[in-house]
């Protein structure tokens, strides 16, 4: 999925679920960490709100920590001025007004623990879950604690879905995989209309006409959906306006990428890139790049779809190399120019691992009851291929949700 600027539909606010202490301290046992400790001040770290199930809206203008322990009962600092912003969550409760009873409030919160989970990524190495200020860092280093990514700890309580939010994705497979099927044919009505006068088509008009298709299945989505012809698609995060929309026309290549997911809480979004061609036969050229990204989409799904059959672990970036070692063995190793896939969840990237290692080196591993997109491209100065599934996994086994593309479209 390419993402756009150009707002079409808003999704309702995120639902939080409320905070599973337990669950959360079982997995920092399993780590060997003495504990995870969420600080934020002025929204810098969603991610710690989403995990403890906090208001995205509450007015935070002061620092708060809130520290789980491995084992007993979490701990809370908290200014004054928002002694209340915590009282959601379970716990013993200080307050703080003055930098130095924050710093003496910090120490004394984790005199017990050595290892600490942060929202922290050495090196920024994978930047998704580098939220914490440098300078917090620095100052517990110098209490003397082991500051360790919560990277893992985060697609654990992120990623991971209920049943019932894997029963939104397919809904939202369902209706989009229809619509675009549908779309492809109203492309060819719009261009060959039995009147046999054509009224003309723009990337911006089909744009339009998806988002309405989308509306009507009671889809909300995050900006887009993207459809782009010709040079157009070489460009991975191209996106048509109103005032700037190619025309659709005879012979033109093109790509449409479209996402979105049901209008209710939890829901979990679909995401796909198809490409075709209009009114012809596609080149030799065309055809090469869209069956090299072809197979290099399935050599990643491959290597999942074995890894979790044998219950083995994989990781982001190993995916990514399955993908990519196609590509470059192709001789098209300079025109993939983004990683092969990125998580789902309540949003269109969400906060588990990504099939990344071009980007990032993605070391996180691809975790049962999670979601994630398949969608290596070639990108050409004349156009570009992106093809993109979806896939679910569960214990022993990951499948790809919703129709694969085995060709090119011809319209």
């Amino acid at each position: 999925m390419r993402f756009s600027s150009n707002a079409i539909q808003t999704p309702p606010p995120r639902y939080h679920s409320p905070m599973n202490l337990e669950a959360i301290q079982a997995a920092l046992r399993e780590a060997g960490h003495d504990g995870w400790l969420f600080y934020d001040h002025h929204h810098r770290d969603p991610i710690a709100g989403r995990i403890l199930g906090l208001d995205e809206k509450a007015h935070i203008t002061r620092r708060w920590y809130y520290f789980v322990p491995a084992a007993g009962e979490p701990r809370k600092l908290v200014h004054r001025v928002e002694q209340g912003r915590l009282d959601s969550l379970p716990g013993s409760k200080v307050q703080y007004s003055s930098w130095q009873e924050l710093a003496a409030g910090l120490e004394a919160m984790l005199f017990d623990a050595r290892t600490i989970a942060m929202q922290y990524s050495p090196n920024n190495a994978i930047m998704y879950v580098s939220m914490v200020d440098a300078g917090t860092v620095e100052f517990l280093r110098g209490l003397d604690k082991e500051i360790v990514s919560s990277a893992d700890l985060v697609s654990q309580f992120e990623a991971v879905l209920s049943a019932e939010q894997v029963a939104s994705h397919t809904i939202a497979q369902k209706a989009i995989d229809a619509l675009l099927a549908e779309g492809w044919r109203e492309i060819a009505r719009r261009l060959r209309p039995a009147s046999g006068r054509a009224a003309g088509l723009t990337e911006f008009d089909h744009v339009q006409w998806l988002s309405e298709a989308m509306r009507r299945e009671g889809l909300v989505w995050e900006n887009g959906p993207n459809v782009s012809v010709n040079a157009n698609s070489s460009d991975s995060h191209y996106e048509p306006t109103a005032e700037r929309s190619a025309p659709i026309r005879e012979g033109d290549f093109l790509l449409i990428d479209i996402w979105g997911r049901p209008e209710k809480h939890g829901s979990i979004f679909y995401d796909i890139t198809w490409t075709g061609v209009v009114g012809r036969e596609p080149t030799a050229r065309e055809q090469l790049v869209f069956e090299t990204v072809r197979n290099a989409r399935d050599a990643a799904i491959s290597a999942v779809e074995q890894a979790f059959a044998a219950n083995r672990p994989i990781c982001g970036f190993e995916a990514d190399d399955a993908a990519r070692r196609v590509i470059r063995a192709a001789g098209f190793g300079d025109y993939f120019t983004h990683r092969t896939g990125h998580n789902i969840a309540q949003e269109l990237h969400g906060s588990g691992a990504h099939l990344d290692n071009l980007e990032t080196h993605d070391e996180r591993r691809l975790l049962p009851n999670t979601c994630f997109s398949v969608e290596p491209g070639i990108y050409l100065p004349e156009f570009g291929v992106r093809s993109e599934v979806n896939m679910l996994t569960a214990p022993g086994k990951a499948w790809v949700t919703g129709a694969i593309q085995r060709e090119l479209v011809r319209i």
